[in-house]
């Protein structure tokens, strides 16, 4: 018999029908089963025919057998006793990621008549992974000015759990300048903050360190951690300080050029360009400028010009140490000139008589003073005549003299006398 094109169709429709009320028949059962993640291969999922309440026999003698979209044998069917038994051990992670809940989907495929029935397998995270820091160590660089409260980000661990076993909290180890603040973003990923709680010193400590730990929910909770260093940037809040507020020294008015004086010395607290130090004279006279020089930045002091006791016996110089960032302490500087003896006694004749009457008691020849520009022993000074003249030295007031006859005198027998006075410093050399 011959069946015409037209013929063909509609048998082919007939048989379309038929197979498409088979599977709308199937599609109204379903079956939902949990498993595990790791459980190994070959564990128990659930009894196919006790749940969807078939008979083991329909199972065998209708070729039951799993199928699934991705053509994966991750379960398997013991059609002997309905049993669904994994063919792996699965991995949460791997087949969902973050998805939550995992649900994979089978389909159990039965022929005579043909029959799809839905299986849904949810896999259930366990908590086989610790939290972890993509960064294992985390640097912070945090101003010493920073205000108590300001917050500094830190990163975040990643654990590929989910649920309960995902990440639920930070910590840090035991410090007295920092605790941990959790946020949560838009996504719902947890992120740790750290917190100011007391006011850092760059001068009492410069980094501190210590140890972020994330934990996750498990039972018991595995964790992750980090090294965080906290790096205090220094400002510039410490002035120089002098090693003495005041100096004094002594130098002989003889020194020569280029001589050194003293070194003052300060100290900064605060590092690089806050805590490097310059040296200069403050509000000094032209005098000082012209005498003495200062290193900027060794701090020594040294003789440009000559010195004289008798111009000038002592300098008072304000020496100002200065840091990169304009801060500045001071000291007193106190030089005091030693005299040497560089002077010779000079007289200088007030009054004289001459020529002098004979026969006179104790007539003044000469009334002088004597001085010496110097100091101590270098400026004290006697006052003598030739011996076996009839003249004497009297003492007036100070540093004054006269010259004076010792008895009366006789031109006949003497008409002229020459009289040498010598005035003669104590000093070494005199």
């Amino acid at each position: 018999m011959e069946i015409g094109g037209a013929g063909v169709l509609q048998i082919r429709q007939v048989l379309l029908f038929f197979v498409l009320l088979g599977m709308s028949q199937a599609g109204s059962d379903s079956g939902r089963f949990s498993v595990a993640e790791e459980m190994q291969s070959g564990s128990f999922v659930g009894n196919l025919a006790k749940d969807l309440g078939l008979e083991v026999g329909e199972l065998f003698s209708r070729g039951a057998r799993v199928v699934s979209n991705d053509n994966k044998q991750r379960l398997q069917l013991d059609i002997n006793t309905g049993d669904l038994l994994l063919s792996e051990a699965l991995d949460r992670e791997e087949l969902c990621g973050s998805t939550e809940p995992c649900v994979l989907h089978f389909q159990i495929l039965m022929k005579s008549p043909l029959q799809f029935l839905r299986i849904e397998l949810q896999v259930k995270d366990i908590n086989d992974h610790s939290p972890v820091f993509l960064e294992k160590e985390m640097l912070l660089e945090i101003p010493e000015n920073s205000p108590v409260g300001a917050v500094f980000l830190l990163e975040s661990a990643k654990d590929l759990d989910v649920g309960i076993n995902a990440l639920k909290n930070y910590t840090i180890s035991p410090n007295s300048h920092f605790h941990i603040k959790m946020r949560v973003n838009p996504d719902n990923r947890k992120y740790p903050e750290l917190v100011l709680d007391k006011a850092l010193d760059y001068e009492e400590q410069s980094e501190l360190n210590f140890i972020l730990t994330a934990l996750d929910g498990g039972s018991p909770p595995k964790s992750g951690s980090a090294l965080v260093r906290v790096v205090v940037v220094d400002i510039n809040d410490n002035p120089p300080e002098f090693e003495q507020p005041f100096y004094e020294v002594k130098i002989s008015e003889d020194s020569i050029l280029g001589s050194p004086v003293v070194t003052v010395s300060a100290w900064d607290l605060d590092s690089g360009k806050n805590g490097e130090i310059s040296y200069m004279f403050s509000h000094a006279s032209e005098d000082i400028h012209k005498t003495f020089e200062i290193n900027q930045k060794s701090g020594e002091v040294s003789l440009t010009s000559p010195l004289d006791f008798e111009t000038t016996e002592a300098y008072s110089i304000i020496i100002q140490a200065t840091d990169g960032g304009g801060l500045f302490g001071k000291s007193t500087l106190r030089i005091q000139v030693m005299d040497v003896n560089d002077n010779a006694p000079e007289v200088t004749v007030s009054s004289i008589t001459s020529p002098i009457p004979e026969n006179s008691p104790e007539i003044v020849v000469m009334v002088f003073s004597i001085r010496d520009r110097d100091s101590g022993e270098n400026g004290r000074m006697i006052c003598s005549v030739s011996e076996n003249l009839p003249f004497v030295l009297k003492s007036s007031v100070e540093n004054y003299y006269t010259l004076e006859t010792e008895r009366m005198l006789d031109r006949e027998s003497q008409a002229e006398y020459n009289i040498t006075i010598t005035v003669t410093d104590m000093g070494t050399p005199r």
